[in-house]
């Protein structure tokens, strides 16, 4: 596949000398930036977005993308293309040796239009969405600008860019600093990084495999994720196996605190290590990388008109497939909080609420990534008597399959205590609460996914007429019913990010413009 670049060109500001005010600028031009650039454009907010590069990154790096993170992308255009071109799994088999612990089934309902798990490169959905931003003309990418410098006032932001051709300044109503691990925005405003760092090396080796060889015997035509606790082929680490697209295999092997990386990066040493897992020479070394990682984020995601997103605000180990998803959702919860703001529908407490919420969703990835971190990585005999013993259950007993953490794939955070949500004024014994997100389910002709992306109210049953908000009359009897605990007369009204804003058994207009005025930030109105 071709990939896209953003080649520099000099802006019309820099040759003239004289700042041009934007609404939004974006930092960074991965998965994250591009995602929340796309997300403002569709709601009519003009967006720039500098990278101090001009192409898209090499190599697999976040290669998992999840059912929430794809219907994100398929509101913007893209998520459809992604799905088709991505390999599409669901199960995952973990074994302690050669000997299967337990299975999973990460969607084993059906009727929806996203699967639970699509696995393409990073580089080439970034190039997907990078050809969906150069078509959209309220996008700007600008590569090779390099933001140096960052001042705010009350009126807005400045930011100092070194380009080929000089330095020069922009202002903007509102920056987003989606710049990675090692943000030099978030430096400029002088947040810390919160969290632990983790010792232990892994090395990622992307491997095509020659014709009739079949890792371990699995069948690419029923592609899963394979996870090994000791294996043989690499005794007293873990091994993490993944098909991807265009015929490549990911393997990740755990290295230990002790690796030397340096070593570990000699092509014919990461060679060896393949053919003992592949049983087979038979194969081409596509790329390949040592890492670290980190679980930790910044102490705050919101410093006046910057905002962080993605890497820049919280790291995660990659068990789990926590890190990217988690990122292209906190554009998700971000763009239309912004927009709303720049619109004047909604007040700056939208804003606010953006970092409660991310903050919850980067402390509960958290959470999940270093448990597993902790079980992947036992630091003592006695963790490894327990891991060991865990794993030795699992196999024959149910009770233990829990114990077992191989990363506990992503999932979209729960935001119950947010204070864009109205709490239940009467009990309900099913469906997604004020705050938690909205499933999708089939519609006459399409999915309900493909509705959301401004205030929605679903009307179970019946048609309501109400101002501020579209409607959707869904039957009572459906699967769409049975997913929100709905009966006849039931009315959700659901956020344009696909979370669950307030829910009724019975229509109430003043009620529902309460709800309304809270979920813009607005909760005296």
């Amino acid at each position: 596949m071709h990939l896209p670049t953003y080649p520099y060109h000099q802006s019309l500001e820099q040759r003239s000398g004289q700042p041009q005010r934007r609404p939004v600028v974006v930092i960074g031009a991965g998965p994250v930036g591009l995602t929340l650039a796309l997300d403002l454009a569709r709601r009519d907010v003009p967006v720039v977005v500098v990278d101090d590069n001009d192409h898209i990154g090499s190599g697999s790096r976040a290669v998992c993308w999840a059912k929430k993170t794809l219907e994100v992308f398929d509101r913007l255009g893209v998520g459809e293309a992604v799905a088709r071109e991505g390999v599409r799994w669901q199960r995952g088999r973990v074994f302690h040796g050669e000997r299967e612990a337990y299975a999973f089934d990460l969607l084993p309902e059906a009727h929806h239009k996203m699967p639970a798990m699509v696995n393409l490169q990073q580089d080439q959905v970034e190039a997907r969405l990078v050809r969906a931003a150069q078509l959209d003309g309220r996008i700007e990418l600008r590569g090779r600008h390099e933001v140096i410098g960052l001042e705010q006032d009350a009126e807005g932001v400045t930011l100092n860019l070194r380009t080929p051709d000089g330095l020069f300044d922009m202002r903007a109503d509102w920056v987003v600093a989606c710049d990675g691990a090692r943000s030099p925005a978030r430096a400029m405003l002088g947040l810390s990084f919160q969290g632990q760092v983790f010792e232990d090396r892994f090395l990622i080796a992307d491997v095509r495999l020659a014709p009739g060889v079949h890792p371990r015997g699995l069948d690419p035509a029923r592609p899963e994720r394979w996870f090994w606790f000791d294996p043989p082929f690499h005794p007293g680490q873990s091994v993490l196996l993944h098909a991807q697209a265009d015929g490549l295999w990911r393997i990740d092997f755990q290295l230990g605190r002790d690796a030397d990386a340096e070593a570990e990066r000699d092509v014919d040493r990461i060679k060896a290590r393949v053919a003992a897992m592949l049983g087979s020479e038979g194969f081409e070394l596509a790329w390949s990388s040592i890492y670290q990682f980190c679980c930790r984020r910044a102490e705050r995601l919101r410093v006046g008109r910057v905002l962080l997103a993605g890497d820049a605000a919280h790291q995660v180990s990659p068990f789990g497939a926590r890190g990217a998803n988690s990122g292209v959702q906190d554009a998700d919860n971000l763009g239309w909080k912004l927009a709303a703001v720049l619109q004047g529908e909604g007040s700056e407490a939208l804003l606010d609420a953006y970092e409660f919420e991310r903050i919850e969703a980067a402390d509960d990835n958290i959470g999940h990534s270093t448990r597993a971190t902790d079980f992947i990585s036992p630091k003592s005999a006695l963790s490894r008597r327990l891991r060991k013993a865990a794993l030795d259950l699992a196999a024959r007993t149910d009770f233990a399959k829990p114990l077992v953490n191989s990363g506990r794939l992503s999932t979209p955070t729960d935001h119950v205590d947010s204070p864009l949500s109205t709490p239940d004024a009467e009990p309900w014994h099913a469906g997604p609460a004020p705050g938690c997100p909205a499933p999708d389910a089939p519609l006459e002709g399409g999915w309900l996914s493909e509705q959301f992306g401004g205030f929605l109210l679903l009307c179970f049953g019946w048609a309501a007429q109400a101002e501020g908000v579209r409607v959707l009359t869904l039957p009572s009897d459906g699967i769409a019913a049975a997913r929100y605990g709905a009966g006849p007369g039931s009315v959700v009204l659901v956020r344009p990010d696909a979370i669950v804003a307030a829910r009724w058994h019975r229509f109430d207009a003043a009620a529902l413009a309460a709800a309304l005025a809270r979920a813009h930030g607005r909760p005296n109105e």
